[in-house]
């Protein structure tokens, strides 16, 4: 099977995907092999919040969207191109260790693997370790190219060439200590941030809210802290974002809010708070669940060389000042293929291998 056949294989899966989207579930008369997985895809979605419970059946499918989305054919080959693939090469196992902070968030490095020929050995987190198994019987029906080239287990990893581990910073020192001695590519705690300039619209900053919202903010391409300028009116953003209110309704968003602001107040921490989310001044990345840490900055340049000092710390960054690298508000969410995590190109390390 060749570089041409597999985007083929992809792209498709792209398209079945395109029939569960946030506007709806949908069967496609035409969709190949619906009659033996539309249906267990859908009970899967629907079911999904009962394995975990920050999988609403609505974030689910929005993440289904944007993988339909980008896994266009245009997309695909676009992606590929910049890279020379060796047809004839060896097939390596390339072992990856996945998160499960949002539904399919390992689905990038799965594909990263296959695309580029190797074979893949898939140790799944128990919290998202549903939806990539019927994904790889679907591309084994496609094309049988692939029945020998996925395995998934929980087992103790045997038998790789190299490692992509996916995890906390803690659980990246236990991968370095076991996996260092592999080729590998080990990610850890990253954050988004975005910048406020003073000169966005309503429109823009609810943009934000979906950054800052979309997965109640467990992604590492979620907005966790704000740099604010100087006297900014806080009610230009809080009102931008209630459109996001509803938020709260959710049993398990609302207990971590009721906590952390209990915590604030016992801590007598000063905190801008609207009912639904909280606003902490605090010079860290990673806020806690219904948190937005803010800090203000005094000039754009000063902040920007902040940015990058730091920047093993940060996934991306959302503002919609025209800089290089920057995502617009409300894009963080939607990364496109060649966007890697961690700014590690994956293609890149797996061809070289």
């Amino acid at each position: 099977m060749n570089l041409n056949q597999r985007i083929e294989a992809f792209a498709k899966l792209g398209d079945f995907f395109g029939q569960f989207t946030t506007k709806g579930i949908v069967k496609k008369e035409d969709s190949e092999f619906n009659s033996l997985f539309f249906d267990a895809f859908k009970m899967q979605i629907e079911r999904a919040q009962e394995f975990n419970g920050w999988f609403t059946k609505d974030n689910v499918l929005y993440a289904f969207e944007s993988w339909n989305e980008a896994l266009t054919h245009e997309n695909l080959k676009n992606w590929t191109s910049k890279y020379k693939f060796e047809e004839n090469k060896t097939p390596k196992n390339i072992a990856i260790i996945m998160a499960g902070n949002i539904p399919l968030v390992g689905f990038h490095d799965f594909l990263s693997v296959l695309i580029t020929g190797n074979n893949t050995l898939v140790k799944q987190s128990s919290n998202d370790k549903h939806f990539l198994p019927l994904i790889a019987k679907y591309l084994e029906h496609y094309n049988i190219y692939f029945k020998n080239k996925i395995i998934f287990t929980e087992d103790k990893l045997t038998n790789f060439y190299a490692v992509i581990a996916t995890g906390s910073n803690n659980t990246a020192r236990y991968f370095d200590h076991y996996f260092g001695k592999y080729p590998n590519i080990i990610r850890q705690n990253r954050n988004s941030v975005a910048i406020i300039t003073g000169k966005e619209t309503k429109e823009e900053l609810e943009a934000l809210g979906e950054d800052i919202f979309q997965y109640f903010g467990l992604g590492c391409r979620s907005v966790s802290k704000l740099f604010i300028p100087k006297d900014y009116n806080f009610d230009l953003l809080f009102n931008a974002l209630f459109k996001f209110n509803n938020i709260i309704n959710y049993k398990k968003y609302e207990n971590n809010y009721d906590y952390n602001k209990a915590v604030y107040i016992m801590s007598l921490f000063n905190v801008l708070e609207n009912g639904f989310v909280m606003l902490k001044q605090d010079e860290n990345y990673a806020s806690p669940i219904a948190t937005v840490f803010y800090e203000y900055y005094n000039s754009f340049d000063s902040l920007l060389k902040k940015l990058k000092t730091e920047s093993e710390q940060i996934q991306c960054i959302a503002c919609n000042e025209n800089v290089v690298d920057f995502v617009k508000l409300g894009e963080t969410q939607h990364p496109k293929l060649w966007d890697y995590a961690d700014n590690v190109d994956t293609i890149e390390f797996l061809l070289k291998l």
